[in-house]
């Protein structure tokens, strides 16, 4: 995944989606049809794109955008902060009505106060791979502590 995004980027792309999700059809098993069959996204598909932005961050020009898996202002929060220029939603605005934007934007802004961030700028990459103590870790550790923890 690295090298490709690298390849993009040195290739002129001014910014990745990571990850967009592919349509996915089901069988009908009693008609042999294929028909769609959306699945909205959870905020467990966020972790995908939390983990690669973190990654790319600070190692490539072209802005990194998150999609799959924002519900909510802590999402927006997670992916600000592992480096993503943008973050996407769908299936929260399908799921909650184009309201729901301003509970998101509302999350964004109590935390940035809480956290003394003035802004977004400030926050963006502050907890990627690049600042890590430890680069490697961001890798290992994640690994490490979901066979741990499972």
């Amino acid at each position: 995944m690295a090298n490709m995004a690298n390849q993009l980027d040195e290739s002129g792309a001014d910014a990745l989606v990571l990850f967009n999700r592919f349509y996915q059809p089901d069988i009908n098993l009693e008609t042999l049809e294929v028909f769609p069959h959306v699945l909205l996204s959870t905020p467990h598909a966020m972790r995908l794109p939390l983990t690669w932005i973190g990654i790319l961050y600070g190692h490539i020009k072209a802005d990194l955008a998150a999609t799959s898996g924002v519900h909510t202002g802590e999402d927006v929060v997670k992916l600000l902060l592992a480096g993503a220029n943008i973050t996407m939603m769908t299936s929260a605005l399908l799921k909650n009505g184009i309201d729901h934007l301003r509970v998101v934007e509302q999350g964004l802004h109590q935390w940035m106060e809480q956290y003394e961030y003035s802004s977004v700028t400030q926050m963006r990459g502050s907890v990627s791979q690049l600042h890590a103590e430890d680069p490697e870790a961001f890798e290992r550790v994640q690994y490490i502590r979901a066979l741990t923890t499972y």
